[in-house]
């Protein structure tokens, strides 16, 4: 499902307009982009939660060569998902 698609559903489920839920998710997407960028942990509990995730400076290897590389520290976006998810995804719920 892409993202027209997501926006179709949620105003099949909803009655929401098409134009207010597009609005809706953008701004969705820039809350968490925004505030996760900035370091901040954002959970919908039982769903998802966002965070940003320091990773160390490291060394690791060049499999073709073996030859030691190192890798700069940096930042990742990390995304978990909530236990009430996983049950409805393995029908447990």
């Amino acid at each position: 499902m892409n993202k027209a698609e997501l926006v179709e559903a949620i105003v099949a489920e909803s009655g929401a307009t098409k134009n207010t839920v597009a609005e809706v998710l953008k701004a969705f997407e820039d809350v968490v982009v925004g505030n996760v960028s900035k370091g901040e942990k954002i959970v919908l509990s039982g769903f998802l939660s966002f965070e940003r995730v320091e990773r160390k400076a490291r060394t690791a290897r060049n499999p073709q060569t073996g030859e030691a590389i190192q890798v700069k520290a940096s930042r990742a976006p990390k995304v978990s998902i909530g236990s009430t998810f996983k049950k409805a995804v393995k029908g447990t719920m």
